[in-house]
């Protein structure tokens, strides 16, 4: 199975989609897993409360925000993959980052969080049909396919894992 058309997602999620190299969902799925823990139990508990930036977020609330967010994506892909007709709402990242309490938990608790939801989204996406993930709905008043969904999800954290890399580490 190929990556999703540009035509099947909002446009935003093009940087995304952009930094899965695999044309495999299930693959990509396996091969950024498997690197996770590894990536984040390296960062610890004095560098997971470290802001590169006045008013950026703190190492925490970036892994708060993958968490939160790969959660939003994964209810959109199962609302999609079941035919859901109505819209599914957006979020403002923002607004969920400054109640999210992600800087009073403890860094492994976040990551052991982070690894439970991404073993879930694998074995969800791993559930669904051809059919399924092909299956367009809208979310935030946009197209977007359960395909697209799984792309967006494995770019978002390449994403975030970049600026981590770049500006935290």
């Amino acid at each position: 199975m190929s990556k999703p058309l540009p035509a099947s997602y909002p446009p935003y999620f093009q940087k995304y989609v952009d930094q899965v190299a695999e044309e495999d969902l299930s693959m990509a799925f396996q091969n950024q897993s498997s690197g996770i823990k590894q990536f984040l139990s390296a960062i610890d508990e004095g560098k997971s409360a470290y802001a590169y930036a006045e008013g950026k977020w703190t190492l925490k609330e970036v892994l708060q925000h993958i968490i939160d967010a790969e959660r939003i994506f994964n209810y959109r892909a199962l609302c999609i993959s079941r035919k859901e007709k109505n819209s599914l709402p957006g979020f403002d990242e923002n607004e969920y980052a400054a109640n999210s309490n992600g800087n009073a938990r403890k860094w492994q608790d976040l990551i052991d969080e982070f690894v439970t939801v991404r073993k879930g989204t694998e074995i969800m996406f791993n559930s669904f049909t051809d059919e399924m993930l092909e299956t367009s709905g809208k979310s935030n008043n946009n197209p977007v396919t359960v395909k697209s969904l799984g792309f967006i999800t494995l770019g978002h954290f390449n994403h975030h894992k970049k600026i981590i890399q770049d500006r935290y580490l």
